[in-house]
C-alpha cells in the first residue's frame, strides 16, 4: 500500500499528538496522586448495621491527624450523629447504602461519592476553614429525595 507524502506526515503528526496527550495525562494524574473513588470494598446490605465502622456510625479519631467518618445512607436521610471534625486534619469518609443508589456531596468541596449498595465507597478530604458544610444526596432516590441532607460542622 502506498501513502501520499501529506498523509504520512498527517498520520506521523495524529500519533505523535496522541502519544504526547497520553504522556501529559498519565504522568500528570500520577504526580498528583489522582486514584479512582472508593468502592471496591463489599459489604452485605442486609447486615451494615452489624458490621463495623457502620455499627457505630459518626467520628472516630485514627491518630493525631486522621479522623474517620461512618455514614450509612439510606431513605431520605444519612444514619450518622453530630458530624463535627477538626479543620487541618484529614477526614476520611466511608459511605454505604442499605436500599438503593444515592450519592455523598459535600456543597463547595471536591467531596463527591456515589454510594451503591453492597460497596463502602472511601474518601479522604481536609477541610481548610471551619464553619458548616452541607452534605446532600445528587442522585434520585425516591419521593423524599429533596429532604435527603444533613450537615458537617469543621471547627
Amino acid at each position: 500500500m502506498h501513502f501520499h507524502k501529506y498523509e504520512k506526515i498527517w498520520l506521523v503528526f495524529g500519533l505523535v499528538s496522541l502519544i504526547l496527550f497520553l504522556s501529559i495525562v498519565g504522568v500528570s494524574a500520577f504526580s498528583h496522586g489522582h486514584t479512582p473513588s472508593g468502592g471496591m470494598d463489599t459489604i452485605d446490605p442486609k447486615k451494615v448495621n452489624e458490621t463495623a465502622p457502620f455499627d457505630k456510625p459518626g467520628v472516630t479519631q485514627l491518630d493525631d491527624d486522621t479522623y474517620q467518618v461512618a455514614i450509612v445512607a439510606l431513605a431520605f436521610g444519612y444514619n450518622a450523629p453530630e458530624l463535627k471534625v477538626p479543620a487541618g486534619k484529614e477526614i476520611i469518609f466511608k459511605v454505604t447504602s442499605t436500599d438503593v443508589v444515592h450519592s455523598f456531596t459535600i456543597d463547595n468541596t471536591k467531596v463527591n461519592m456515589m454510594v451503591v449498595p453492597g460497596q463502602i465507597t472511601t474518601k479522604s478530604y481536609t477541610f481548610d476553614k471551619p464553619g458548616k458544610y452541607l452534605i446532600l444526596c445528587n442522585e434520585y432516590c425516591g419521593a423524599g429525595h429533596h429532604l435527603m441532607s444533613t450537615e458537617i460542622e469543621v471547627y
